[in-house]
């Protein structure tokens, strides 16, 4: 007696019949299940398009706000030119500032990699050395970030 490797596992491959189904009289069983799934498929689409809505709602609001948000900015950099201008040069000198930084943090942390593993004290210490000046200066930075003006390329091809 030989044994069938295939036997008693599932066929990985089927046959569809795309046919149009026959709808017979005496199957009423089959014709109440295609009435409930074809209901199914009806609730889960009015589902669907009613989340599609949610979405875009979302969205006009999300993008409602941002528009806010950027033409409120854009009038306050036309009403104070100067200023913004300033933000610029202060971010771009602070934005040096924070390189040296960071390379100093990243020396440290070269120097001491052995230590902060090995200690929770260690690790501590570096971190509420370094932390907090880092979250303050990334803050300062993305607020005068905000506030720089923004060099207009047609201002900047029209000048001499």
């Amino acid at each position: 007696m030989t044994h069938d490797p295939t036997r008693g596992r599932p066929s990985l491959v089927s046959q569809i019949d795309v046919a149009q189904p026959v709808f017979h009289p005496s199957a009423p069983a089959n014709r109440q299940q295609d009435t409930e799934v074809g209901c199914l498929l009806r609730q889960l689409l009015a589902a669907q398009d009613r989340q599609n809505e949610l979405l875009e709602e979302l969205i006009g609001q999300v993008g409602a706000n941002h528009r806010q948000k950027v033409a409120e900015l854009g009038q306050w950099k036309q009403a104070n030119p100067r200023l913004a201008r300033n933000c610029r040069l202060a971010a771009e000198a602070l934005g040096k500032v924070q390189a040296e930084f960071l390379e100093s943090l990243t020396r440290e942390i070269s120097e001491s990699y052995q230590n902060l593993m090995d200690g929770d004290f260690m690790l501590n210490e570096f971190v509420d050395r370094f932390g907090p000046r880092m979250a303050h200066l990334n803050g300062i930075l993305q607020v005068l970030s905000q506030l720089s003006a923004v060099p207009n390329p047609a201002a900047a091809q029209n000048s001499p």
